[in-house]
């Protein structure tokens, strides 16, 4: 059965509305591509800070918190956005972050890390632990309760977020309470059934990720790469945080996100799975309406409040 055979009916439509994306050649213009500007809600305040690291590099983080606090300290989030570690911005966030502090009442914080090919890894995973660091500091000023701090993100974010549970843990702190990877991007060797059986051109697919991986590496994929770039990699996964993660069925990460929810399980780390029947990859983004959408983005936006507020 052909791809859009399998594709759930309410989601057809976004796959025809989807530009076209192929890397590396469409990089540039996908870069430039702007979205329409969310509607801010008037329960969310938000502000940007610039932080040094990598020596002379100033990054941007954008920071989400309720517009009326009461002094109380709130948990946090370090959310990574998406984009195949190539492309970008917390902006394009805007509306989810939101979501997640108007349903948890935290503070989110996303940082807008260095993009592959200008920047390979370990630029990506650098800057998101600094902006960790940071979020875990008590004198940023944010407030932040230190024993309700979780990692999130989606896609390549999904994968900075798993690649930061791990190096937290490795690297003695900030201590974690919860980790979101959403069908993330965590294996570069790209050789389970999933990553070959999608090949449609309007959705994230075989033929980009083999790119983005490249440029992310700085060169070509499945040699002996860090579990910091690819957390698929990692021997050991115990000691980490309870972790939600969902994947579409016709998501190419959608093999390895199994395999590394059920490595997790057997470590002995709690962990919540979802398999979407008719998804591909960020599909409640391409149609939020449909009401396979407005359950996946439910289920991990509740996922977190639970999590932050035990």
């Amino acid at each position: 059965m052909d791809f859009m055979n399998r594709v759930a009916p309410e989601l057809k439509q976004g796959v025809a509305e989807l530009p076209p994306l192929h890397l590396p050649g469409d990089l540039d213009s996908a870069r430039g591509y702007i979205q329409c500007p969310a509607e801010k809600s008037e329960h969310v305040r938000i502000t940007e800070r610039s932080l040094s690291v990598a020596g002379s590099y100033q990054m941007l983080v954008r920071i989400y918190e309720p517009a009326q606090r009461n002094g109380k300290a709130l948990p946090a989030l370090l959310w990574t956005h998406g984009g195949g570690y190539v492309l970008g911005h917390p902006s394009g966030d805007d509306a989810l972050c939101e979501s997640f502090v108007i349903a948890a009442n935290c503070v989110v914080v996303s940082p807008d890390y260095r993009l592959a090919p200008e920047h390979p890894f370990p630029a990506a995973i650098e800057d998101s632990y600094a902006a960790l660091v940071w979020l875990a500091d008590i004198n940023n000023a944010l407030n932040v309760d230190l024993a309700r701090i979780a990692v999130g993100g989606a896609s390549a974010g999904g994968g900075l977020a798993a690649a930061l549970a791990l190096m937290a843990r490795d690297k003695g702190g900030p201590v974690l309470c919860f980790q979101m990877p959403l069908y993330p991007m965590i294996d570069d060797r790209n050789d389970t059934l999933s990553s070959h059986e999608i090949t449609h051109s309007s959705v994230w697919n075989r033929a980009n990720n083999l790119a983005a991986w490249e440029m992310y590496l700085g060169g070509p994929a499945g040699g002996e790469t860090s579990p910091y770039a690819a957390p698929s990699r990692a021997d050991n996964l115990s000691d980490l945080p309870p972790a939600y993660t969902c994947v579409g069925q016709l998501d190419p990460f959608r093999d390895e996100t199994i395999e590394y929810v059920t490595r997790l399980a057997q470590a002995g780390v709690d962990v919540e799975f979802h398999l979407y029947p008719g998804g591909y990859h960020g599909f409640e983004h391409a149609v939020p309406t449909a009401g396979i959408s407005r359950r996946a983005r439910e289920d991990y936006i509740n996922a977190m409040a639970r999590a932050l507020n035990p």
